[in-house]
């Protein structure tokens, strides 16, 4: 019983990172299809990169997994969006 306790907090932080970081996957694939981010800002961008980047240092510290898987893909995530904004700045999109 003990046991099983004592990977409550892994199975949390694991099930918070992947909710986490699946609720960016929508915003890419809506990006993506449309070919504009031009409802996303880059400083908005920047400053959860900035912050991301600050977590998985936080999570290395701490050897802590969730907290570094999560924010690893997360960030992959969000590079892509940045990607994806600065690539599809030129277009013009008729909806």
């Amino acid at each position: 019983m003990k046991m099983e306790l004592m990977n409550i907090p892994l199975i949390l932080g694991m099930v918070a990172g992947f909710l986490t970081t699946a609720s960016f996957v929508p915003q890419v694939i809506r990006t993506w299809k449309r070919g504009s981010a031009d409802d996303l800002s880059y400083g908005m961008l920047f400053l959860f990169l900035v912050g991301l980047g600050l977590w998985l240092i936080y999570g290395l510290i701490l050897e802590s997994l969730p907290i570094i898987v999560a924010n690893i893909v997360t960030i992959v995530l969000v590079i892509l969006l940045i990607w994806m904004k600065s690539r599809y700045s030129d277009r013009i999109v008729h909806a």
